[in-house]
């Protein structure tokens, strides 16, 4: 209640405490201001004309400072219009004088009865929104983007300026992982702000979230940050109760601070954004089986003949090269990298001796033909190889459709093996055999440039020959023999 009439504040206040309503009292627009600052109101009743600073200056005020405050305009007969204009500029209603008690109470109980409404509305609002985020969050299996999608939401959700994101390495104390700061407050110079990430651990070891404000909160940054830190956040990201790190949201705007409510809704990020972290966790550790899966199986196949050691890398090497060269995405480059490791797979299952100085006889032929066949019966039943079969099983399969097992024409063969077919054929001609010295890379490429139309893909092997030359530069940088 503000009005420079003692005897009005008190007399509405006395009324409304009666009423049951917690009623402070303030003289002038100013005071009523350092109260506001100290602590949250849901309605202020105004008087429209006092000395230092007017209502409709207070009401600027409240609406720039406090806008989910109710404030209502307290005026005279003679100025209405003002009081008119008031609510235009965001007053919630006005009051006459001379006024009755009854009335005060009924514009006090519709004012924070649509106060109580707008913040249920923002509730709604926000359980909305959270649940979206941490969906969001649980969508991922990749590291990053789990981090990367925590840390954004703690920008928008939280309203944090910065945002740490510290994750333990191995599990040992002290050791992190990686460290991310975002800065979405650009009008902000953060490059500054530093953080002593131990002092953060040590606090957080407990499992209890930190909060601070000011000079504490200064105490969890390298001395002077500029702009200096007005709050501080971090809760435990914790899995199984063991802390796997913890995320930390600061504010360099001045006065704004984080409250309760926002260190909750950075509690259920954190909670989300912890189970989604060792998700990724495991999800990356399988991946890694998987890989070390792959290149065992190659190296095996390989190792069947002296003269084909390497032979899977290489395939996968210039498979790639192709498939990027192509724009397949990132996935189906994995697929195709996969699949040239696997291509032989199926020679396995050939009871041959592939070290014979000479070609293979045509029943040895017959029988080595089986092998696509034969890697597709070898992976078939592990599911998570499956993606792998079809550019293990059609590798052979030419454009021109007298390639084998299927005999499969031109789309008809999947777009994997059209390009395993090219790169395994490079390769093969490239590499010393039993039979024959390898062929120079001319060669071999007015060869392939030959089979164009009839063996492969004409545009796959134009795009080929046109992007060889990278791929035969980083094998030459990285120490491999390549042929002239």
């Amino acid at each position: 209640m503000v009005d420079d009439e003692k005897f009005i504040r008190d007399i509405l206040a006395d009324f409304l405490s009666l009423e049951g309503y917690t009623v402070r009292t303030a003289q002038d627009g100013s005071a009523a201001i350092t109260e506001l600052h100290n602590e949250p109101y849901d309605l202020v009743i105004t008087d429209l004309k006092m000395p230092k600073l007017g209502g409709l200056d207070l009401l600027k005020e409240i609406t720039s400072s406090y806008p989910d405050t109710c404030t209502v305009i307290m005026t005279g007969f003679g100025t209405v219009e003002t009081a008119i204009d008031a609510m235009k500029q965001g007053a919630y209603d006005y009051i006459l004088k001379p006024f009755k008690a009854e009335q005060i109470v009924h514009i006090c109980q519709r004012g924070i009865e649509k106060r109580r409404l707008a913040a249920e509305n923002l509730r709604l609002r926000e359980a909305v929104s959270l649940y979206k985020v941490t969906e969001a969050i649980a969508a991922s299996l990749s590291l990053e983007e789990v981090i990367s999608t925590a840390s954004d939401s703690v920008l928008a959700e939280v309203h944090a300026d910065i945002v740490f994101t510290w994750l333990e390495n191995d599990g040992k104390t002290g050791m992190f992982e990686r460290a991310r700061n975002v800065a979405a407050y650009v009008e902000q110079d953060t490059g500054g702000i530093q953080l002593e990430p131990t002092s953060v651990q040590e606090r957080l070891q407990s499992g209890a979230p930190l909060l601070e404000h000011g000079a504490r909160a200064a105490r969890f940054f390298e001395s002077g940050p500029e702009p200096p830190v007005e709050s501080f956040l971090a809760v435990p990201l914790k899995v199984r109760e063991s802390l796997i790190g913890w995320i930390a949201a600061a504010s360099v705007t001045h006065s704004k601070r984080f409250d309760e409510g926002q260190r909750k809704l950075l509690s259920i990020i954190a909670s989300r954004a912890a189970a989604s972290i060792e998700n990724a966790r495991l999800y990356q550790d399988l991946q890694a089986t998987f890989q070390q899966t792959i290149q065992s199986l190659a190296r095996t196949i390989d190792k069947m003949d002296r003269y084909t050691a390497g032979h899977s890398e290489r395939v996968a090497r210039y498979a790639v090269m192709l498939a990027r060269a192509l724009k397949l995405d990132e996935v189906d480059v994995d697929i195709v990298r996969h699949s040239a490791l696997m291509h032989d797979i199926g020679k396995i299952g050939c009871v041959l001796n592939l070290n014979k100085p000479g070609r293979l006889t045509p029943d040895e032929y017959e029988v080595f033909k089986k092998h696509p066949v034969y890697g597709r019966d070898i992976l078939d039943p592990i599911k998570f190889l499956q993606s792998v079969v079809p550019g293990v099983y059609s590798h052979h399969e030419y454009w021109n459709g007298r390639g084998y097992p299927e005999g499969l024409k031109g789309p008809a063969i999947p777009l994997v093996a059209r390009i395993i077919s090219i790169a395994d054929t490079y390769d093969a001609m490239t590499s010393d055999r039993a039979y024959r010295r390898a062929l120079p890379h001319e060669v071999t490429i007015i060869e392939i440039e030959r089979c164009s139309g009839s063996q492969f893909d004409p545009d796959l092997a134009h795009t080929f020959i046109t992007n060889i030359e990278a791929v035969r530069e980083q094998l030459i940088a990285e120490g491999y023999n390549v042929p002239e």
